[in-house]
Parts: C-alpha cells; sequence; structure tokens
C-alpha cells in the first residue's frame, strides 16, 4: 500500500463520520471535487497544505489524521503479509513513531 492510499482513506472514513459530501467538503475546504476525489482513490498526494485545510474542516488536528494513517497504513502491510504467508519485519527494521 502506498501512503497516499491510506491518507485517502483516512480522508474519506473522516468525511463519511461527519456525514459530509464530496461536495460539502469541497465548498468548505476550496478544494476542488474532483481534486478531493483524486485525493480520496489515492491516485494523488495531498500537499501539505491542503492537508492542513481539510483537517480544519474535518475538525481533527494534523497529528490525529496522520495517526490514523500510519494505523492504516501498518494494518494494511500486516494484512498483506498475512495474505503472502510472510514473516513480520525484524526488530531492526524501520519504525514511524510520533512523538508525544
Amino acid at each position: 500500500m502506498l501512503m497516499r492510499h491510506a491518507i485517502g482513506s483516512v480522508l474519506r472514513r473522516l468525511r463519511t463520520e461527519r456525514g459530509a459530501t464530496l461536495r460539502e467538503l469541497s465548498e468548505t475546504s476550496r478544494i476542488s471535487i474532483p481534486y478531493l476525489s483524486e485525493i480520496e482513490r489515492g491516485r494523488k498526494e495531498a500537499s501539505s497544505e491542503i492537508l492542513a485545510a481539510l483537517c480544519r474542516v474535518l475538525d481533527v488536528t494534523e497529528r490525529e489524521l496522520l495517526t490514523q494513517v500510519v494505523s492504516e497504513f501498518a494494518e494494511a502491510e500486516v494484512l498483506t503479509l498475512v495474505r503472502e504467508g510472510a514473516e513480520p519485519r525484524s526488530a531492526d527494521a524501520p519504525t514511524v513513531l510520533l512523538a508525544a
């Protein structure tokens, strides 16, 4: 899974949990519907400015968004390993940590 897919998945989940449509999110964030759709589907990468605008509208901090993205990404990686029958990464593999 690419990171942009995890970002898009989390953004879509946050939007739908709040009962917002793409049109509503577009109007409040001032980001075009086609571009938002591409971000949610993981086809486009969102800049930090776009992510900040979406976080403001979705009432979530950037830290909360990124924490959910890392969780989504890690879950997808574990599922991929399980499907492939691979062993989990070794203890010396890089780990993503967010400072408290």
